[in-house]
């Protein structure tokens, strides 16, 4: 059996060469020119002889080295796939996260979505000055307002702030201060230099995403279960 396939690649690249040898540079042969012809046969060549070589090696275990091949390509063909759409499936990993994820923002270009949390509420994930930060969506609140923790989190100067501003808390009145927040980023959506207030300690547990960012964002709307934000290109 060796030997015969032995016999029938030395007849093969023989006829080969005889083509070859009979055409001209750059003559059609089969199509294709003697350049392209002479890979070919030598790509064929390697082809045949490495899988002989696993036909030799593997022919008292063919069925397992068969089965072992077709794993293979199924690995390959599933990497591939997933190569090919890989824009497509991180869409659709994105959005199943920020479902699974309250607060997560799906960014496409300039726009954020963010779906709507289990109790009614926009979690929102954001980063003030690096620092990861949760707010809820509050559009009664005139500015954003961020707790002691969140201030002293995003490396704001606790220790000089004026409490000068009169708020409207869920425990009551209340008295904040005023500061100006070096960057506000949502997904790719990013603000700087945005007007903000620290609410006194113990005052609020939650901070409030707020109009002073919105009001810099080119559109935002609330559509059904979804929070949608489309900041300046």
């Amino acid at each position: 059996m060796r030997g015969r396939f032995v016999w029938a690649l030395l007849i093969g690249l023989g006829l080969a060469a005889v083509l070859l040898a009979s055409h001209r540079e750059r003559e059609i042969i089969a199509g294709l020119n003697s350049d392209e012809f002479a890979s070919l046969v030598f790509q064929g060549a390697i082809l045949l002889l490495v899988g002989g070589a696993v036909v030799a090696m593997f022919r008292e275990r063919f069925p397992q080295a068969l089965r072992a091949a077709l794993y293979w390509i199924v690995i390959a063909l599933v990497l591939a796939v997933g190569y090919t759409y890989r824009y497509a499936l991180r869409d659709v990993s994105d959005h199943v996260l920020a479902e699974m994820i309250p607060g997560r923002a799906v960014s496409r270009g300039k726009s954020v979505e963010i779906a709507r949390g289990r109790v009614g509420e926009f979690q929102v994930s954001t980063q003030v000055n690096g620092a990861k930060i949760p707010m809820v969506l509050d559009t009664g609140a005139s500015a954003v307002v961020l707790t002691q923790d969140a201030a002293r989190a995003a490396g704001l100067p606790l220790e000089v702030l004026s409490y000068s501003v009169n708020v409207e808390t869920a425990n009551g009145r209340a008295r904040a201060a005023p500061v100006t927040l070096d960057r506000l980023a949502i997904g790719t959506i990013v603000e700087r230099s945005v007007p903000a207030l620290i609410a006194q300690p113990g005052q609020l547990k939650t901070n409030l995403l707020g109009m002073s960012f919105l009001n810099r964002l080119q559109s935002w709307e609330v559509r059904g279960d979804r929070l949608l934000m489309r900041g300046y290109p």
